[in-house]
């Protein structure tokens, strides 16, 4: 691990002012992914401003009838807040389905959205990876991609998001609310706020330099039946390799989004719009435009048949 110097943040205000002002600057809170990228010298902070004492850990209603997730909310706490439980039913179980218990009761909401890929060759220094060292090249091309996304890809990267809590975020339409250095507040929608890699894989999120979250909104809640279905390679402490968010109407109407197979939180109204149709247009409309390895294309059928099992599991309901 590099040296770096370190700042406890005295408000929101000053961690976003210094932020901006050191070069190389990151803002540490739960730690759970930054600290990890530290120690592989994938992350090389000058200077690391902590953020955890500035009373962004409340949940609260919203004047519209939704709730604001305070960005240091850590992940144990919302997954269990019973108003999560009870009107955001998809985001409480993607939560408890993300990571461990230990690594939970650490994990904040703003870091969950922040966390960076899992992709093995972007955690392995010996090879080429546009997202750790623009221009140097893929080496997931050509090698096993087995995990890797298949949509949204680019030339330049291949890497899968690996959030749970951003795929079941992005299927409520919540927006993230941030602050920068000036003082300038903004929202952000789910949908635009991570970025798809195209020729600047670097770059994965919205987020201007020194800007920091402070909260994620819940738009007001959803009826129906909410489910997330997570398929991965242990029955914990994995990452998935396909992951449904959905949320089923009683007049047989649904949205879904989609984790593990893209290069972001993945989320297209075609799918909503052929749910009535069944899994198999669901999947169609949903994997439109997916761009496989042979270590990958598994994926595809593997979409439709989490679906499947999702659509028996209401019938029975029914």
């Amino acid at each position: 691990m590099k040296p770096f110097t370190y700042e406890r943040a005295a408000s929101v205000e000053a961690a976003a002012r210094s932020a901006a002002s050191v070069q190389g600057a990151r803002f540490i809170a739960g730690g759970t992914n930054l600290l990890d990228l530290m120690k592989l010298q994938i992350e090389t902070p000058t200077h690391l401003i902590d953020v955890n004492h500035l009373g962004l850990d409340r949940i609260e209603e919203t004047a519209q009838g939704g709730l604001r997730i305070g960005a240091l909310v850590r992940n144990t706490d919302l997954a269990a807040d019973k108003r999560v439980r009870r009107d955001y039913g998809v985001l409480s179980r993607a939560l408890v389905a993300g990571a461990s218990g230990q690594l939970r009761n650490k994990a904040t909401t703003g870091g969950n959205l922040l966390q960076r890929t899992r992709c093995p060759y972007f955690y392995d220094t010996r090879m080429p990876c546009n997202k750790r060292q623009a221009g140097s090249g893929c080496g997931a091309m050509q090698g096993m991609s087995r995990s890797l996304a298949i949509l949204g890809v680019s030339d330049a990267c291949i890497a899968q998001h690996p959030s749970d809590m951003a795929v079941a975020m992005r299927l409520l339409d919540s927006e993230v609310d941030t602050i920068d250095a000036y003082g300038a507040k903004r929202s952000i929608p789910i949908a635009d706020f991570h970025l798809l890699p195209g020729e600047t894989p670097q770059k994965e999120t919205a987020l201007k330099p020194g800007e920091i979250i402070t909260s994620v909104t819940l738009p007001k809640a959803i009826g129906g039946t909410h489910v997330y279905r997570k398929v991965r390679d242990r029955a914990s402490y994995a990452f998935a390799l396909v992951s449904v968010a959905a949320i089923f109407g009683k007049d047989g109407s649904a949205r879904f989004a989609f984790g593990g197979i893209g290069a972001k939180p993945w989320r297209v109204a075609a799918a909503d719009a052929a749910a009535k149709q069944g899994a198999k247009a669901v999947a169609e409309a949903a994997l439109n435009g997916a761009r496989t390895t042979h270590h990958n294309d598994f994926k595809k059928l593997l979409v439709e048949r989490t679906l499947a099992s999702l659509y028996r599991q209401q019938e029975e309901r029914a």
